[in-house]
């Protein structure tokens, strides 16, 4: 959290500007800056708000200690709690001393939460009836050359570990017509590559009249927007990829050769305890097929180290099912049971050995990207640069999403901003480093 003295006099109010503390997944991200926006324009800008995740008993720890840590070094500041851990336990959070509302995951997306004087202190709707997304709210920035699209909002799918459909609710999707403008406004304002991101892409269009799919969105945006360089998707189930995104896999550029899958375990045992859509087969089909489409797709996966149950074979059969895949990217994490879903009530596999096997897992992931790096050392990549390091180089990703630092930069189109092809040329603290040779 930004550190700031706390005003004094009505006009020092007046001129505050709110801050937001965000914990949790991209899309609480980028729904924060949709906050930020909104409190700024209704004038809240003596608020703190914290944007909550419950994922993890962890996360929802660490809001409740910024909560305190805001009361405490900014005690005249409003605190304005939201998210995932504020739709699921409201009365908690208002409770905390220094909060003066708390809002829940539709509230918070709504301009008139963020007027100075709300008639509510706590506004948290029956998530389970939302039927929409507000489609002016799905855009959101990480730089002002990559933007995210929120496409879809909710899960209708129940796996036993999560709790996120009781605070994101069911499945809504937004309108392909409705995106394409989004996103042809994004690009007329510099964007360069444009990331799909929701809670669960792959349902994309289940809800929508002629239920089109995630491929099908795809190749509407790119063939509508032709002017968008980059279209890059978010975390992906490997169960519910349809034929379309591979297609275009094979047959458009721009469609970026990187798919992070929610792959969760590699064990068919465990992952059908999960009660998720997929078995080791369903992955290992995916991967084969995407690769067949493009040799040089690059995966990433989502992991639970230690669900309820897994035993030392499990594991292993994991670390193998990541091997044998040849996944790059991988977000780890340990199992933490969370109450009212049904994993929390099956034997539970100790704490240490939970975070021995999270450890495992991590090690694997950096020596794969380790390799990874490596390999692209000698080779030409078009890199997207976004932002100037302190010590004056452009940062930027690669297709694949690899991390590079480029120097020197070409005096033709070496900016934040640009693309432009890059000779990579070493490997340094986890970053591709690389000479700029022209505009892409």
């Amino acid at each position: 959290m930004t550190t700031a003295t706390p005003p004094e006099t009505a006009d020092a109010r007046e001129d505050a500007q709110p801050e937001i503390v965000t914990f949790g997944c991209r899309l609480n991200a980028y729904e924060s800056e949709v906050m930020l926006r909104h409190a700024r324009e209704q004038g809240l800008g003596d608020a703190v708000i914290v944007n909550t995740c419950a994922v993890t008993g962890e996360a929802e720890k660490q809001a409740r200690q910024a909560i305190r840590r805001a009361h405490r070094d900014h005690p005249d500041r409003r605190i304005v709690v939201a998210g995932c851990a504020a739709q699921l336990h409201p009365d908690q959070f208002a409770d905390m001393p220094g909060v003066d509302r708390v809002l829940g995951n539709q509230a918070k997306l709504r301009p008139d939460s963020f007027a100075p004087e709300a008639p509510q202190r706590v506004v948290v709707d029956d998530i389970m009836e939302a039927r929409e997304t507000a489609s002016h709210l799905v855009e959101a920035f990480e730089t002002r050359t990559r933007a995210f699209v929120q496409i879809q909002q909710g899960c209708d799918h129940r796996c036993t570990f999560c709790i996120i459909p009781y605070a994101r609710g069911n499945n809504r999707s937004v309108p392909i017509g409705e995106l394409v403008r989004q996103v042809r406004g994004m690009v007329a304002d510099g964007v360069r590559e444009v990331v799909l991101t929701g809670v669960d892409i792959t349902a994309y269009g289940d809800d929508l009249p002629g239920r089109p799919r995630l491929g099908q969105l795809c190749r509407r945006l790119l063939t509508n927007v032709p002017e968008l360089p980059r279209l890059r998707l978010s975390s992906v189930d490997p169960a519910e990829l349809d034929d379309e995104v591979f297609a275009l896999l094979a047959s458009e550029p721009r469609l970026m050769p990187h798919l992070h899958l929610s792959l969760q375990a590699g064990d068919d045992l465990i992952l059908k305890r999960m009660k998720r859509r997929h078995s080791v087969a369903n992955a290992e089909r995916a991967v084969e097929r995407a690769r067949q489409c493009r040799s040089d797709v690059v995966f990433g996966a989502d992991l639970i180290a230690g669900f309820p149950t897994e035993d030392a074979e499990a594991h292993a059969r994991t670390l193998g099912t990541i091997e044998r895949l040849g996944l790059t990217y991988l977000h780890v994490f340990p199992y933490d049971e969370r109450p009212g879903t049904p994993a929390a009530k099956m034997p539970q596999v100790p704490k240490p050995t939970r975070k021995a096997r999270a450890r495992e897992l991590r090690e694997q992931g950096h020596a794969a990207v380790g390799r990874f790096l490596e390999s692209c050392v000698g080779h030409e990549a078009t890199v997207l640069l976004e932002e100037t390091d302190g010590d004056g180089r452009l940062k930027g990703r690669t297709e694949h999403f690899a991390p590079v630092r480029v120097d020197p930069v070409h005096p033709d189109g070496g900016t934040s901003g640009g693309i432009v092809r890059v000779r990579l040329t070493g490997v340094a603290d986890g970053h591709l480093t690389g000479e700029a040779l022209a505009p892409a």
